[in-house]
């Protein structure tokens, strides 16, 4: 036999009762079935661990009992411990959850959900991590975060759920000789200086591999961290800027305008994911339930509100 927690329990029972008698009314087993945990207990570890007495009078405890009695209530203890925790996590009472932000589009999209979220669950602590897009991955495989956001094609390692697909459009000084037009074509901004996010972004690498589809490379590139800080350059005169619709709509000043960009091959897919093989604690499920709803939510509004 090999010892488990429920003959250590019956043992603690023996003891804590005096006795075999009492302990099967509090361990819930009958008597000779007691007795015979309790002494291939003995068996096993090849030491006696109870002094019996008569019939009737009180066992005692062995130099040898006195060490699994008191390594023994440890163990239930912290069961007792693990199965209370384990319920938190369950009920979502307690525990933590780690959230990669992206630093384009979260405040918009994601604001709404996380505080309800906070308020659904006060007991979890959430911590946001705001990362760009190479940045997050790198952290999912580091487990430092648990879902992350981002622009991510879903693949074997990868998968969760589009959030946003969104239209661009192009910056512009309100001055500018393409101001005026009702859409631009990507190859209209060849030779023009550019105000661009830094590598690490995702946007960055889209912007790139668009504009080389159309035939050229960026110029004069002047790189950004914050979207309202590369809006207020355009404004300056420092080039334009190639933005999702609702970020440069969210960010706009009166010195620019924003053209839409005709080119379907450049498009803003904001996507919340997760590692496929990571099993998903009960606070990463919880969210992503709340964020499905959200989704559904706004897919219902009506328009016109």
């Amino acid at each position: 036999m090999l010892m488990d927690l429920k003959t250590l329990h019956y043992f603690i029972e023996v003891v804590n009762a005096g006795g075999f008698a009492k302990a099967c009314h509090t361990a819930f087993v009958t008597q000779p079935a007691l007795s015979k945990a309790i002494r291939l207990l003995e068996e096993e570890l090849d030491m006696i661990l109870l002094e019996r007495g008569k019939r009737g009078s009180q066992i005692r405890l062995t130099e040898a009992g006195k060490v699994v009695y008191r390594h023994a209530s440890k163990l239930m203890e912290a069961r007792q411990l693990m199965m209370a925790e384990l319920d938190c996590l369950r009920n979502l009472s307690g525990g933590s959850l780690k959230l990669g932000l992206a630093p384009l589009g979260s405040a918009e999209l994601f604001a709404p959900v996380i505080a309800q979220f906070r308020q659904q669950y006060p007991s979890i602590e959430l911590q946001l991590l705001v990362r760009g897009g190479i940045e997050q991955t790198a952290a999912l495989h580091k487990d430092e975060i648990e879902l992350a956001t981002g622009i991510i094609d879903f693949d074997d390692e990868f998968c969760g759920i589009r959030i946003r697909n969104e239209s661009m459009v192009v910056v512009l000084p309100a001055g500018h000789k393409l101001a005026s037009k009702e859409t631009l074509q990507l190859s209209e901004l060849d030779q023009l200086a550019q105000v661009m996010f830094e590598p690490e972004y995702a946007l960055y690498e889209l912007v790139l591999e668009a504009c080389a589809k159309a035939g050229f490379k960026p110029q004069n590139i002047t790189r950004v961290s914050h979207a309202d800080f590369g809006i207020a350059l355009v404004a300056a005169g420092s080039g334009v800027m190639i933005l999702p619709k609702i970020i440069a709509e969210r960010y706009r000043v009166e010195a620019v305008v924003n053209v839409p960009l005709a080119s379907e091959d450049l498009r803003w897919e904001l996507s919340l994911f997760w590692r496929k093989q990571k099993h998903l604690s009960f606070a990463a499920q919880a969210m992503i339930k709340l964020i499905k709803q959200h989704l559904s939510q706004l897919e219902n509004k009506p328009k016109n509100e």
